[in-house]
């Protein structure tokens, strides 16, 4: 394809997304860019939320990061899927029964003000982290694709990726967001679909047996790790990390559950999660094995080309045919946008309910301030996403994004399971310092892991060792009870 085509598939896209932003947008109400009215249909948000999970990171590092660590993957998302069902009964049926706007309100009302603070910013700097590291993705196919060839600055690239956000996002809120990120989600899955039926029958697979015989052959499909204990992909760690990490980057990251707080009620929320926890595994299933496919055929061909530049490249070869190619291209955008849309809208939203309470502002300024706050957090992303094109070069993005959750989710997950599993209170002015110390703890076991452990390799579950040091050092700050 060329760099015009590209320009013009791009510009169509996001037209149609502007249009549904228009016809969602009309009320622009604070209540609905925050809950969207609590009106949102269970199903539509279910099959959204999936391009949401999964996003552009996904689309393109778990198929290129195959080769090195097989179907190893696959261990993490069935950990997912009993961390969804965590969610699911244990912190749905909190977040609506207290009729929460932001979810770390709950941690005001638990512990005081200091913990909903330092809750409210642990988000806030683990989600403008994790959404840079989507957009980061999606910036530097862009300019791969278009951009070099057109001699403009990477920086620009961001902003102008940032900037398309911003336009659809910055009236209807989740309102507007529930509905286009379903459709990016099924853009996304018909992209992978149409992608694995070229390469099955370039690589002459021609069936769908033939493709599952060619999969189950292949030594690059190997799911479980249960030989070696200190192997960062050995079963019970991989699972036990997928497992926290979906209690955390889901269950308590106000942009997954602001969606699921657009439902109904609770019921419809729990029809919700379960369902889409069910689909999810499939999904990354396919995920995998598109990473093998495409492996296979760039051996085969002499391609020269690994983790996340993989796909990208195979994709847009002469050869490949412009209707893949185009399919490819609107598959990484929707994956992307679906994740980083949300993304924008719910640190807008912690930003104003949590630390400005926008709430006890005069009314006729709440809409304003809000609008203004849409602006900053979307310049904030541009500055992070520039500033990881100087750190990371040669990097699968997956693996760094989960490495950077594990730092900074952990105190989160220390503080909710405090609160939901015990019924002390603690000195709430000291629970910021935990939380700085946990993670700085934390990182230092993780770097002489080695030494420390008997040989022991620390991965995933670093997220687990940082909730755990972060709990502790709750139970310390105790106060005394008659």
């Amino acid at each position: 394809m060329q760099p015009t085509h590209i320009i013009l598939l791009i510009a169509i896209y996001f037209g149609v997304l502007i249009l549904i932003s228009y016809l969602t947008g009309k009320e622009d109400s604070n209540e609905a860019f925050f809950k969207a009215n609590k009106s949102a249909p269970w199903y539509l948000v279910a099959f959204g939320m999936i391009g949401a999970s999964l996003s552009g990171v996904t689309f393109i590092s778990v198929p290129g990061a195959v080769e090195a660590k097989q179907f190893g993957y696959l261990q993490v998302v069935f950990g997912y899927f009993f961390g969804y069902l965590v969610i699911a009964y244990v912190l749905l049926p909190i977040y609506y029964k207290l009729n929460l706007t932001s979810i770390y309100t709950y941690l005001r009302d638990r512990f005081g003000n200091t913990s909903y603070k330092t809750g409210s910013i642990a988000f806030l700097i683990s989600r403008v982290i994790g959404a840079a590291f989507r957009l980061f993705l999606v910036a530097k196919v862009l300019q791969l694709l278009i951009f070099d060839s057109l001699g403009v600055p990477f920086s620009v690239t961001v902003i102008i990726t940032v900037a398309l956000i911003w336009l659809y996002t910055f009236k209807g809120g989740i309102k507007t967001i529930i509905f286009t990120d379903t459709l990016q989600t099924f853009f996304m899955l018909v992209s992978v679909i149409v992608t694995i039926t070229f390469l099955a029958n370039a690589l002459d697979l021609t069936s769908f047996s033939e493709v599952y015989t060619n999969v189950k052959e292949s030594a690059m499909s190997k799911v479980f790790f249960l030989d070696n204990i200190n192997d960062p992909q050995y079963f019970i760690k991989s699972f036990l990390a997928g497992m926290f990490i979906s209690i955390t980057m889901t269950g308590l990251d106000q942009d997954m559950m602001q969606k699921n707080l657009t439902c109904k009620n609770l019921k419809e929320a729990q029809k919700n999660m379960v369902s889409f926890s069910v689909v999810l595994v499939f999904v990354n299933i396919l995920f995998l094995v598109l990473g093998l496919l495409l492996t296979q055929y760039a051996t085969q061909n002499g391609i020269n080309a690994a983790k996340d530049d993989l796909f990208p490249t195979i994709a847009m070869l002469p050869e490949i045919g412009i209707m893949t190619s185009a399919f490819f291209l609107l598959g990484l955008i929707a994956a992307a946008y679906s994740s980083a849309d949300s993304a924008l809208t719910s640190l807008t939203t912690s930003f104003c309910i949590d630390i400005i309470e926008l709430d006890k502002k005069p009314k006729e300024q709440q809409k304003k301030v809000r609008k203004k706050v849409h602006v900053l957090v979307s310049i904030v992303l541009i500055v992070v996403i520039i500033l990881f094109n100087s750190l990371f070069t040669d990097v699968s993005v997956i693996w760094e994004l989960f490495k950077a959750a594990g730092y900074t989710y952990g105190p989160l997950l220390g503080l909710f399971a405090f609160g939901i599993l015990t019924k002390s209170q603690i000195k709430d002015k000291y629970v910021w310092v935990i939380a700085v110390i946990a993670p700085i703890v934390s990182f230092i076991i993780n770097q002489y892991s080695v030494d420390l452990l008997n040989g022991y390799q620390i991965g995933f579950e670093i997220l687990i060792i940082n909730g755990l040091l972060t709990f502790l050092g709750l139970i310390l700050i105790r106060r005394q009870q008659n």
